[in-house]
């Protein structure tokens, strides 16, 4: 990850977040985007009639999973220093 390191500005020591962590806090928002994508879906032709894959695995455990996965990567984002 050579590229991430020529990441650096002469004004990174004044700023309190960098470039890089600017990086990373949009690679979460992009983690936790697609954690919402994974759970969309489930919907049946009609109102009267009941789907039963809203109970999938990817809606009620990966999903989840997936969206607090990515705000923890936001708040290592935000808190750590580059």
């Amino acid at each position: 990850m050579k590229w991430f390191n020529k990441l650096s500005n002469e004004n990174d020591n004044k700023m309190p977040l960098t470039m890089k962590n600017y990086l990373l806090i949009a690679i979460g928002v992009v983690i936790i985007i697609l954690g919402f994508v994974l759970m969309a879906g489930g919907d049946a032709a009609t109102a009267e009639e009941f789907n039963q894959n809203i109970f999938s695995f990817r809606r009620i455990t990966l999903a989840p999973i997936v969206v607090i996965a990515g705000f923890a990567f936001e708040i290592y984002a935000i808190l750590k220093r580059f």
